[in-house]
């Protein structure tokens, strides 16, 4: 059978996947399938029974299928030099300083191989506590988390990927509160998820709005208290207002590792879907379930034969995936953790006229999952009397509840599939469709408007399809109130908006309930979305066995706050609070002589004008801390919507004894050198403009996908999984 691919799909695999030879594509789609196949039958050489010619074949078809795909390392990876096949990964973050900066390093080899990783920084000691071997205190893990973050944008990983974390810290550490409002400026840890790992113990004091302990993880000792009910608010709050933390319930997710004489699981993988013990690696593959929809029916034998043959296809990865470190390679061929999952659950549900947002596709759900666990684990079992269990088995809890020995210690997981369900020509993971039509870039800057083919078929099968109609959808991404649709038609074909926010926690919980792992899932809230729905999802996940949530208020990483050239305001008591920091600007970095040595002023601008302000000192030094406050308060100022004549007025002539001495200093102080920089600026603004910075400039950074529009190539991003996607162009910041 032919390999059919649509445009979009041969966007994404030219810019991603395909191999280059400077810089052109010297590989067809089939020939990278053909690639991937080939290398992960080469591990059937290991075992007596193994036949490569064979299952060469049958991966193949798999593949050029759409049936089934791989995590994107897989299919960019086999076969090739790199040869790194894992996505993602958890360090250990040890509390001395030999440990941190050995896990930077760590990080930074498995960022440049492709890969992403989770920390949970819960074993640092908290912010002034004491360092017994100086007399000192710690600066905390937020501070040690900026660090990681700028290792990470130092590493740019293969040339395909850029790094992705997750962080995480329990509940009950001293710096919870810090931690849970370490990403209220955008701008900050841009190459991190965030997640507070909650407990029993506090879950219990928030039902029961009573006191818990801070526990400090250098002694082990309780070191304060605080409300529970607080706490909880404050997390709300800050997941209300830009998405993160997101939130794990630890305790479950312990109660369920497979593994527990090797250890508690600390942290997850960036998406929060693989929990994994410190040095293992997530081996990923999602199931297309909207190729297996016949009529108004699943066709169960043909999914039970693709199932088989995704389990040793993952089972096979394992063996041929060069690791790092040796200790992640021990690791991972110990537990031979795999996890299977499906993409496309939204499409099955049009096709089987289903509405998302109905108990009817909590329980298809239900019955897909129960499905392809129940047949994952009877393929793993067969695949270890053949091959021999995984070598972690004894001690394990699958040895402990008295189950047959299995090859993988896990089977089963729902992976946000970003980029591959493009690939596929599917709906993402478990997610609802973010959009029915929406437009995407093409050649010249021409905008194309592309439309859900499912949608499209029966618009026209039913007589209501025109222009007309998609470019009111294209406004909206929803048939919802659009007369012209059918009311049926309406309620089976709803997007991520139409449905309420108990909707997205109950078809996550039903997938939870038959994965061994953990689900990835974003509730998408609309913009008008108020906090106690936000608590309302936290509390519902916790109540029906999630292991975990993340949620995103439309349009809250890249609203303004304030008013300006007519933009929205939005009051705050209090005074005014600047506009966020804008994605993307532009500007000139001048170097001044000043009494100290040198200070380098960078202003930059964005499309209202001036709008930050950055300082640093030379090699030879200066008032670095005074430089840096003045700029920052510049900052706000700035984006306060103060004149920089204003600003100019108020800083030019300070003086500074330093400056006034030294010969040949053509300025009174440090800030005396910003205003005039400021005044250079307003006189000869950037010679590039805003746009062709964004066109002709560098790669914007990760921060820019915190907003609304994809760094690679400005189209409309979504949020889900944990990631955010571009349907345009396949970027994906989530690991």
């Amino acid at each position: 059978m032919a390999l059919v691919l649509s445009e979009n799909a041969l966007t994404v695999l030219e810019k991603r996947y395909l191999v280059k030879e400077e810089g052109k594509v010297v590989e067809t789609p089939e020939d990278m399938f053909r690639r991937v196949a080939r290398n992960i039958a080469q591990a059937e050489k290991n075992y007596p029974a193994g036949d490569p010619d064979k299952w060469e074949e049958i991966f193949y078809q798999l593949m050029t299928s759409l049936d089934f795909m791989p995590n994107s390392p897989t299919l960019m990876n086999a076969g090739r030099e790199l040869q790194q096949l894992a996505a993602c990964f958890v360090l250990p973050v040890e509390d001395s300083m030999e440990d941190i900066f050995d896990s930077i390093k760590y990080a930074a080899l498995i960022h440049k191989s492709g890969g992403g990783t989770g920390f949970s920084f819960s074993r640092l000691r908290p912010q002034n506590d004491l360092v017994m071997s100086t007399g000192g205190v710690v600066s905390g893990p937020v501070s040690f988390m900026k660090v990681f973050n700028a290792a990470t944008e130092a590493v740019k990983q293969g040339g395909t990927r850029r790094g992705a974390n997750m962080g995480m810290l329990r509940v009950d550490h001293p710096d919870i509160l810090s931690f849970i409002t370490a990403k209220e400026d955008n701008s900050e840890l841009t190459n991190f998820n965030i997640s507070v790992a909650l407990t029993e113990e506090f879950m219990d004091a928030v039902k029961a709005n009573r006191e818990y302990a801070l526990i400090n993880p250098r002694t082990g000792l309780p070191a304060s208290s605080l409300q529970a009910r607080e706490v909880f608010d404050k997390l709300v709050d800050a997941a209300w207002r830009n998405g993160e933390p997101g939130i794990i319930f630890l305790d479950r997710v312990n109660k369920d590792n497979p593994t527990p004489q090797l250890g508690d699981i600390e942290s997850t993988n960036p998406c929060g879907e693989q929990p994994l013990l410190p040095y293992e690696a997530c081996n990923l593959g999602s199931i297309n379930i909207s190729r297996f929809v016949t009529g108004n029916t699943v066709d169960y034998k043909r999914l039970e034969q693709v199932v088989h043959q995704a389990v040793r296809f993952l089972d096979n990865v394992i063996d041929m995936s060069s690791y790092p470190l040796g200790k992640i390679q021990e690791m991972v061929r110990g537990n031979r953790k795999i996890g299977l999952g499906l993409m496309g659950f939204a499409d099955a549900l049009y096709m089987l006229s289903i509405p998302y947002n109905s108990f009817q596709a909590v329980e298809k759900g239900r019955e897909l999952m129960e499905f392809i666990q129940r047949t994952s684990r009877e393929a793993s079992r067969q695949l270890a009397e053949e091959r021999g269990a995984y070598p972690n088995f004894q001690g394990s809890r699958q040895q402990q509840l008295g189950m047959q020995p299995m090859r993988n210690a896990t089977t089963t997981t729902i992976a946000p599939t970003g980029t591959i369900s493009i690939i596929a020509g599917t709906s993402s993971g478990i997610e609802p469709n973010f959009a029915l039509c929406y437009s995407r870039n093409v050649l010249d800057n021409q905008r194309l408007v592309e439309v859900h083919p499912l949608f499209e078929e029966v618009a026209k099968a039913q007589g209501f399809y025109s222009e007309e109609l998609i470019d009111q959808v294209a406004k909206v991404g929803s048939v919802q109130g659009i007369a012209s649709v059918p009311e049926d038609i309406r309620k089976i074909f709803v997007t991520a908006h139409d449905i309420d926010p108990e909707w997205h926690i109950q078809i996550q919980a039903a997938f939870q309930q038959y994965t061994d792992n953990a689900v990835s899932k974003t509730v998408n809230l609309r913009h008008d979305a108020t906090r106690e729905e936000v608590a309302k999802v936290f509390t519902l996940a916790y109540e029906l066995g999630c292991k975990g949530v993340t949620v995103y208020r439309d349009g809250s990483r890249d609203s303004q706050v304030l008013s300006v050239g007519g933009e929205k305001t939005t009051p705050v008591a209090g005074g005014i609070v600047p506009r966020p920091r804008p994605e993307v600007t532009v500007g000139r970095t001048e170097k001044v002589k000043i009494g100290c040595g040198n200070l380098y002023i960078i202003v930059n601008s964005d499309e209202h004008g001036i709008c930050e302000v950055f300082t640093n000192t030379g090699r030879e030094g200066g008032c670095a801390s005074q430089s840096e406050a003045t700029s920052r308060l510049v900052s706000i100022a700035l984006r306060s919507g103060i004149s920089v004549d204003t600003l100019v007025e108020q800083l030019r002539g300070i003086r500074c004894p330093a400056c006034i001495r030294r010969p040949g200093v053509n300025v009174t102080s440090c800030p005396d050198a910003i205003a005039k920089a400021l005044k250079k600026s307003v006189a000869n603004p950037a010679p590039i403009s805003l746009q062709q910075f964004a066109k002709e400039g560098p790669k914007i950074s990760a921060a820019a996908a915190s907003g609304g529009h994809c760094p690679d190539c400005g189209s409309p991003i979504r949020h889900e999984g944990g990631c955010t996607i571009c349907l345009n162009c396949g970027y994906s910041h989530c690991g």
